[in-house]
């Protein structure tokens, strides 16, 4: 009778362990019988990531660039400081400057270029530099208060663009800053906001591109067939020197010397641009390099704006008939004005590439999209530039 009482006790031992979950063979196969736990437990999920942009590195993280469009900017790891995209940058991350201005409705651009290890850039003489697979170009916005007051500090994050060159090409992505995160678009987005520009308020809805929009400005048309390419990125944009390590040196020679650009000629050989308000360089440099930068992507043979037969490439001759002397725009009716020609040579009042640049309605104004407010610095530059031409360039009449 004992023993019956001791097998009864030790087969209701049994099921008491099983129906507690010792009895689960994954637990067991080390042969051992599993300990009941003392409380009851909630089903674990495999915490192994699956995507690429789950990054604990530190680092860069060139796996996911390649190959995912991650939903967080940081899950890249390009900066140091995740929540701060305008310094810092992760190595081998460096930044870099324009000579001239690109305008985006007063916002202030924060630029650096990413080069895969043993890799570098392939100098052009004339459009934007080679680059090699698994480059990524990054450029913040951010719109300040007041556009006398330069700095991060006094300005509000907005986007960020990220210009990826993967295996099948150049692919865009753009990010939206809101609570110190950045979230990727693909519909694009608008932000109201307000700042002062020479004394004056001006509110206005910043419209952050869609990737469609993105391949407005940056693809060109070449064998019947579109790609994705960098603007700013030639050799005369970037001739202009920066402060490196507390030395002034010329941007293009640094990084000749630190072997990220190969094929640099002698800087005598290159050619300069200006900012728009260095009134100490040449009045036509500083006009055709901000025209350059603002409109050439699209008003070029190969660009979006092709069949208006405007060419305002650095290199054109600005006094031809491509360049806008005397010539009249298909398919625009020359807005409240009545205007005929491009340029009017001598008379910016009257030419329609200065005119474009005043209006804000979407079907009138140059450049389409980018832009909500107008340039009035670059507006300025433009007007002298025009009045300055001789009339004898072309006679529009």
């Amino acid at each position: 009778m004992k023993n019956r009482l001791t097998l009864i006790a030790i087969f209701s031992l049994t099921i008491l362990v099983t129906a507690c979950g010792g009895g689960d063979s994954q637990s067991s196969d080390n042969g051992q019988t599993p300990t009941p736990p003392t409380t009851p437990t909630v089903p674990t999920v495999p915490t192994t990531p699956t995507s690429l942009c789950v990054n604990t590195t530190g680092q860069v993280n060139w796996p996911a660039l390649m190959a995912e469009d991650c939903p967080e900017l940081s899950q890249y790891g390009l900066f140091i400081d995740p929540a701060n995209p305008t310094a810092q940058p992760q190595a081998p991350g460096f930044g870099y400057q324009l000579a001239t201005q690109l305008f985006s409705n007063y916002a202030s651009k924060y630029r650096f270029i990413y080069l895969p290890a043993g890799s570098s850039m392939q100098y052009q003489a004339q459009e934007a530099f080679e680059f090699p697979t698994g480059a990524v170009l990054v450029k913040t916005f951010a719109l300040p208060q007041d556009t006398a007051i330069t700095g991060i500090a006094n300005e509000t994050l907005i986007e960020t663009r990220l210009l990826i060159k993967r295996p099948q090409g150049w692919t865009s992505l753009v990010y939206q800053w809101q609570q110190g995160e950045a979230k990727l678009l693909t519909a694009g987005a608008s932000v109201h906001h307000t700042l002062i520009n020479q004394g004056q308020n001006q509110s206005f809805d910043y419209s952050i591109p869609s990737r469609a929009e993105c391949k407005i400005c940056h693809q060109i048309n070449q064998d019947n067939s579109s790609q994705i390419i960098p603007i700013g990125l030639k050799a005369h944009l970037l001739n202009r020197d920066i402060i490196d390590q507390g030395q002034s040196v010329n941007q293009l020679s640094l990084w000749a010397k630190q072997g990220k650009l190969e094929q640099l000629p002698e800087l005598s050989q290159v050619a300069k641009t200006y900012a728009i308000d260095n009134l100490q360089a040449d009045l036509t440099s500083r006009a055709k390099g901000y025209l350059d930068v603002n409109c050439a992507h699209c008003h070029s043979a190969k660009g979006y704006a092709s069949i208006s037969g405007l060419r305002l490439g650095f290199y054109i001759d600005h006094t031809s008939y491509q360049y806008g002397i005397c010539k009249q725009p298909p398919g625009w009716d020359g807005g409240p004005k009545g205007l005929d020609y491009d340029i009017v040579p001598g008379n910016a009042d009257h030419s329609i590439l200065l005119y474009r640049q005043t209006l804000s309605e979407p079907k009138d104004r140059m450049p389409p999209i980018g832009r909500n407010l107008e340039h009035q610095e670059g507006v300025e530059l433009i007007l002298q530039w025009i009045d300055s031409l001789a009339p004898s360039l072309g006679n529009c009449t």
